[in-house]
């Protein structure tokens, strides 16, 4: 490893303060650290061919770092082997390799402070939306500068899930103010993964000015102890006929109508899933004839779980209807598409004809828990 002896000093003198992250920019051949003291560049000078010069380079950092000159995916082997996995994520900022970012940002235990490293280190749309999953970073001061950045790439994103995925994460607490979750639901008119986002958001964001179910007011009186001891049912029921649940049902229709690909659609009945969280025995949900029959079968008294049948048991008897409808979608999630999309990559039309049976189920239900609306 014949580094150039300028390059060489200058990175000794660089690692003799605080570094706590390091880019190398390939195109032109520099070095970026950030340290506490701000921002420190390298204008590198190659003794052989850039490609293998930068190997060099990275070989350097990573013996500085770890003790060992294999870079990043020997460092990670061993890194991992020896189980400290998560105390190490400052050296992985430090070794010039853009992989090492990557893994550093899907970090689970990532802390504010080194996300902030993380985004200086590899600022992308990917990026964000990975820093945005943790809630640390969702909620401290990176949280909005990441939400702004992934606004202004949003009308060049290509990628439809990766859409969905943007204006989920952009629509978590306030990241984002009243006058961009408007515009967002403005685009979902032209855009349909736009409503898939809004679907895994809090309902309270959906720009709709909708009013509660006309029974909410029956129900909310009628299950009132069982809201006090937070019984999943009534909470769902409750919360579906709510005007926020009403919002979140309008906006299912939306997204029900032209999906564009079979991710967005998975992304949707995720989001599906997730509405309800009803303690039922599949996690991914199930097929819609089986919700169907045993939908009935509850309402009916057949082998209806303990904690449902107080539900039905309180509820007047002409509300047991649209309860039958709300455990019906309560069931549904990313297995429901199985048979739909098993062996199939049809996308578009073809595909929408595809799950035609299972969206006019859906459509006819969320009628009923809409009111008629």
């Amino acid at each position: 490893m014949q580094l150039a002896h300028e390059d060489n000093l200058r990175l000794h003198v660089l690692f003799a303060q605080s570094v706590q992250a390091v880019r190398i920019n390939e195109g032109t051949m520099t070095l970026h650290a950030l340290t506490t003291k701000g921002e420190a560049t390298i204008k590198l000078n190659p003794t052989v061919r850039d490609e293998q010069y930068l190997r060099w380079i990275r070989e350097w950092l990573s013996l500085k770092v770890t003790g060992s000159p294999g870079g990043y995916p020997v460092f990670l082997q061993r890194w991992t082997r020896t189980g400290h996995a998560h105390n190490n994520l400052e050296h992985m900022l430090l070794l010039g390799e853009p992989e090492a970012i990557v893994a550093v940002v899907h970090s689970p235990n990532l802390s504010h402070e080194l996300a902030k490293y993380a985004w200086w280190a590899n600022p992308s749309a990917d990026t964000a939306r990975r820093l945005l999953e943790k809630s640390a970073v969702a909620e401290g001061e990176l949280g909005k500068e990441l939400a702004t950045y992934l606004l202004e790439f949003l009308p060049f994103e290509e990628i439809a899930l990766d859409v969905v995925d943007t204006v989920r994460l952009c629509l978590q607490g306030e990241l984002i103010v009243a006058a961009e979750r408007e515009q967002l639901w403005s685009r979902a008119k032209r855009k349909n993964p736009f409503y898939v986002g809004f679907l895994h958001a809090d309902a309270k964001h959906i720009p709709l000015n909708t009013q509660a179910h006309p029974h909410f007011n029956l129900v909310n009186s009628a299950l009132q102890t069982l809201l006090a001891d937070n019984n999943p049912f009534a909470n769902a029921l409750h919360h579906t006929l709510s005007a926020d649940g009403q919002k979140w049902l309008q906006t299912l229709l939306l997204a029900l109508e032209k999906p564009t690909d079979q991710e967005v659609v998975i992304s949707l009945f995720r989001a599906i899933q997730k509405r309800f969280n009803l303690p039922f025995p599949e996690v991914r949900g199930v097929d819609m004839d089986l919700a169907l029959q045993r939908a009935n079968q509850y309402c009916q008294g057949i082998e209806t779980p303990e904690v449902l049948q107080v539900v039905l048991d309180t509820l007047p008897s002409e509300l047991h209807p649209t309860m039958n409808h709300l455990l019906v979608l309560a069931q549904l999630g990313e297995d429901s598409l199985n048979k739909m999309f098993g062996g199939s990559d049809a996308v578009g039309s073809v595909m929408r004809k595809h799950l035609e049976p299972l969206v006019k189920v859906i459509v006819d239900r969320v009628g009923v828990l809409l009111g008629g609306r």
